[in-house]
């Protein structure tokens, strides 16, 4: 009996350390944007922050931040810090021409890489007031926060 209780364990651990690696947590900041939390989100888009729902087209229509703007970001690039932002696609022309205003990106939280990638890719063209809202769409609804369909 021990020895499946074991044998159940160490299987348990090795899936769970693989799923781990396959997801790791995003880094907790990124140079040339703001981290902010669900709080902060919520008083940006009422004083005109841009918000862009940076999942796929089925989450965001299961739900998301009043007047998201669905702007997918397809990776295929490593779960990293220093990702290859030329595999993935992302379209940026989508964001305001106005280089300083505010836009917030949010994804499903930290294991979601979308909205870090996201905001890496905005900084990188020049994006000069990018808010990254790392908790995300688990944190603004675990606030109670209203969410559209």
């Amino acid at each position: 009996m021990y020895k499946i209780l074991i044998v159940t364990l160490i299987a348990f651990f090795a899936m769970s350390n693989t799923l781990y690696a396959e997801n790791p947590v995003v880094p907790d900041g990124l140079s040339g944007a703001k981290v902010i939390n669900a709080d902060e989100c919520k008083k940006l888009m009422n004083s005109n922050g841009k918000v862009f729902d940076v999942r796929n087209e089925l989450e965001y229509g299961e739900g998301h931040l009043p007047g998201a703007v669905m702007l997918p970001y397809k990776e295929k690039s490593d779960k990293a810090a220093n990702f290859d932002a030329s595999v993935d696609k992302f379209d940026i022309g989508k964001l305001p021409s106005d280089k300083s205003a505010p836009v917030i990106f949010y994804c499903n939280g930290d294991r979601c890489w979308k909205s870090y990638k996201s905001s890496v890719v905005a900084i990188k063209a020049g994006h000069k007031n990018v808010n990254w809202f790392r908790g995300g769409f688990p944190e603004w609804k675990e606030k109670g926060y209203p969410v559209e369909k």
